[in-house]
């Protein structure tokens, strides 16, 4: 009697080995082990928002000064960002306008980048390394400076926070 050749070699015990052996499920359980660090890291910044949302930051005790702040008495770019969330996260957008506003706008550019990221995990894509241009990136860094600059100056009062 001949072997039937579809089945592939047996595995001692009787099952074949290959992939007619294997469980259906590997797809699914790969796309759900490439898609650990996004959901760890959506995890991490939902954690952090509901702690800063919860233990409000205007109240003196609860988080420390801005380092550059108490040296300088100078408000950094980051300066009001915590703030800033915890208004997001009672609905307050535009109180949270009036203490940050590159804090609100780099909220979209995240959310933008983590989907970027969690799509190309889940269809098993390699995620782009490169950032951007590096035009880009110091036209990014000199926004950020100058905001840092302006928002401490008599005309860029309304940026402070």
């Amino acid at each position: 009697m001949m072997p039937d050749r579809r089945s592939g070699p047996r595995r001692p015990g009787g099952r074949a080995s290959g992939r007619r052996g294997e469980p259906r499920d590997r797809p699914a359980v790969a796309g759900a082990l490439r898609l650990l660090a996004p959901v760890g890291v959506l995890a991490a910044a939902t954690a952090a928002v509901c702690y800063v949302a919860a233990v409000d930051p205007n109240q003196e005790g609860h988080y420390p000064t801005c380092p550059f702040l108490s040296v300088t008495g100078w408000q950094c770019p980051g300066c009001g960002s915590m703030r800033t969330v915890h208004a997001l996260a009672h609905g307050r957008i535009e109180d949270a306008l009036g203490l940050n506003i590159l804090a609100m706008a780099a909220v979209p550019v995240l959310a933008f980048f983590w989907f970027r990221w969690a799509r190309a995990r889940a269809r098993g894509r390699p995620v782009r390394v490169k950032a951007a241009r590096p035009a880009l990136i110091w036209a990014l860094f000199a926004t950020v400076l100058i905001f840092g600059l302006v928002r401490n100056l008599p005309f860029g009062s309304f940026l402070a926070a």
